[in-house]
């Protein structure tokens, strides 16, 4: 039976399971990925398992989100995370390293190999060959500790590239146009592979913007053969040993078809407030911007700096405009300026930040209120840029630039000025002292963690009860991002490894009277439910967007439907996700309404349908789920956390922390 690559890949490391459609699988892990803010969960998480060393074949915790220092939190957590990875034995990227998408391609990408991350945008590396999933850190922490990856079989989703992109066309106006065609929940439950001999025009960091934001589409993951293009990469880096050809059997089908001609694709825009509201940037052109800026996981590659830089060569950016250039990593920040680029960016008006996520995450480079903000990074949720009344356009390195110089949005090839084809370097200088190796296990064994007050333990979470009876505490629309559940930015993002002090500050964008009115249950489940519409939980893999509310005693999510990453989330810390087998029941529902279902356990393994009566009887609704037995047990014992320790029979640790000055 001829296979396509998605399947090949899957069938390598395939412990449990089938390559049929919606069968649960359990997946070998190769490699986890932590970035800083969901990485201090993951290491409180393995601490809380009782795991003495990861088990998996390599780890990389990378300091790319926190990174502004206005006090001393940020500081205080890269020295945690430093220290977590010298006791169980994973790699620390040093702040200021990069961005943990492009910095890993650059140094432990491998084709052929799997990958879990705690950032939804994991699925980049899927641009090498890979198969990349972005999770909730407890699955990351889990892969950690020796255990595989549990998810549904997705349809896989065959893209036929043709064609090559027209001169001022960029690998972001590609999947800009994937989000124009389908939207952000186009790619539910599906994994999106491309083929074919558009391939050949694309470079491994061109296919590394498309997989990336393969994530807004609801895409599980992302993946691209491992071909020319792939050993071009790795031998820049230095690593062309670890190439392997990779494709798609002849005669391989997929469950879904798509073509995508290149050669007639335009600059493309995604306007305010979703990464699918996708026009022509012609369509837009002549509105006033604020703000433009080149960077992010989403355009983190050398070209798409230097075509920036070629551009606004011996000119310079309009006064009104900020334009702000933010290097995704070290080694292309060096590039640059080896290269003589950067001193173009600069003459030219730029202001340079640091490598790393930066104003993507809020963190910095906040654009006025009200203003238009032009972005090459990959979401553009109401309030994500630090701005509560922000008005962020999605865009390649080229359009942003273009409209630097203007101070208007403008499409490229209206700018009148020689298209450059951008050269990359052969080979890249690989800064390895950013990059500090694990320890070995005896030396491991001595190091204690370094936390702070800020820094705390997890709060257990008790088992669920033998029944729910619930009141609907508060109720929201469609595509409900975990940005609006857990907030970002500067002000919230420091304290996210403090469940306690980051649930003051859950669902704020929505309703910033939730948490007060939740009661902190902790152990004892003080108990309410939530109401949502469709993509319930978009965006970010962000764990504590589950936790949170569940340590302020969420039971029971009842939705429309679920995004993939935030359903998994709400059942690993014990939240029961339930959806509407009647959309309709979805308006008849209000704050207040008291939610019961009785004999939970009972009522899960009799089947996907469970009836929970509203208000005592007076009505009754229909609902599903659609958990495995595995899930089931873990939800009822509260959570993947007690659900492993009673496997490992291990109990927290105990060891002493020590305090930092």
């Amino acid at each position: 039976m001829a296979l396509n690559l998605t399947q090949k890949l899957v069938q390598s490391h395939l412990l449990n399971g089938s390559l049929a459609q919606g069968n649960e699988i359990a997946l070998a892990i190769d490699q986890a990925l932590l970035q800083d803010v969901l990485g201090s969960l993951v290491m409180l998480e393995l601490e809380a398992m009782g795991i003495e060393r990861v088990k998996v074949g390599l780890a990389a915790q990378y300091v790319d989100h926190n990174l502004v220092q206005n006090d001393h939190l940020n500081a205080d957590e890269h020295l945690f995370l430093r220290s977590a990875c010298r006791r169980f034995g994973v790699w620390y990227s040093r702040p200021g390293n990069g961005i943990s998408h492009p910095v890993h391609m650059q140094h432990f990408g491998k084709p052929g190999q799997t990958m879990v991350g705690s950032d939804s945008h994991t699925p980049a590396a899927g641009s090498l060959g890979m198969l990349a999933f972005g999770a909730g850190g407890v699955e990351v922490a889990l892969a950690m500790a020796g255990e595989p990856l549990h998810l549904r079989m997705p349809r896989i989703w065959g893209v036929r590239l043709t064609g090559s992109l027209p001169d001022w066309v960029s690998a972001k106006d590609v999947i800009l146009e994937m989000l124009r065609r389908h939207g952000v929940e186009g790619g539910f439950g599906r994994i999106i592979e491309y083929y074919g001999p558009g391939l050949t025009g694309l470079t491994a960091m061109d296919r590394h913007v498309i997989a990336n934001m393969g994530a807004e589409l609801g895409a599980t993951t992302s993946v691209f053969p491992s071909d020319e293009a792939t050993r071009v990469f790795l031998r820049s880096q230095g690593r062309q040993a670890d190439w392997i050809p990779l494709a798609p059997d002849e005669g391989a089908s997929y469950d879904v078809h798509e073509e995508i001609d290149l050669s007639s694709l335009e600059p493309l825009v995604a306007k305010p407030s979703s990464p699918g509201n996708v026009v022509p940037v012609r369509e837009t052109a002549g509105e006033e911007i604020y703000q433009a800026y080149v960077g992010s996981s989403a355009n983190p590659g050398y070209r798409d700096f230097a075509i920036a830089a070629a551009m606004v060569k011996g000119r310079h950016v309009h006064d009104r405009v900020s334009f702000d250039i933010n290097p995704s990593s070290r080694q292309v920040l060096e590039t640059l300026i080896t290269e003589g680029k950067l001193s173009n960016l600069v003459h030219a008006g730029a202001r340079v930040h640091q490598a790393g996520c930066n104003g993507c995450i809020g963190m910095g480079q906040a654009p006025a209120s009200g203003r238009n903000s032009l972005r090459t990074v990959p979401r553009n949720f109401p309030g994500r840029s630090g701005t509560r009344e922000d008005s962020v356009f999605l865009c390649s390195p080229e359009t942003a630039t273009a409209s630097a110089l203007t101070g208007v949005i403008t499409d490229p090839r209206s700018l009148g000025i020689p298209y450059e084809r951008i050269e990359v370097p052969a080979t890249f200088a690989a800064n390895m002292t950013m990059l500090v190796p694990p320890l070995n296990a005896a030396e491991a064994r001595a190091v204690q963690l370094e936390k702070t007050p800020n820094i705390t333990t997890l709060p257990e979470l008790g088992r669920v009860a033998y029944s729910i009876r619930v009141p609907v505490l508060l109720k929201v629309g469609d595509d409900i991002s975990t940005d609006d559940i857990m907030p970002a930015g500067a002000r919230v993002m420091p304290f996210w490894s403090n469940i306690p002090k980051t649930s003051e500050f859950t669902f704020e964008p929505i309703d910033d009277t939730y948490p007060k009115r939740a009661r902190q249950g902790g152990q004892e489940r003080a108990g309410h439910a939530i109401i949502a519409g469709s993509n319930y939980g978009q965006g970010s893999s962000r764990e504590n967007a589950a936790l949170a509310p569940r340590y302020l005693g969420l039971e029971t999510v009842l939705a429309k439907s679920f995004a993939r990453i935030h359903w998994q989330n709400l059942v690993n810390f014990g939240v029961l996700p339930l959806s509407f087998a009647e959309v309709a029941d979805y308006d008849g529902l209000e704050l207040g309404d008291v939610i019961e279902i009785q004999g939970i356990a009972d009522a899960l393994a009799a089947g996907p349908e469970i009836v929970a009566s509203v208000n005592r009887g007076q009505r009754q609704v229909r609902l599903r789920h659609d958990l495995s037995r595995r899930q089931i047990e873990l939800l009822l014992k509260g959570g993947v956390i007690n659900w492993l320790r009673e496997r490992l029979g291990a109990n927290p640790a105990s060891e002493p922390a020590r305090s930092i000055a």
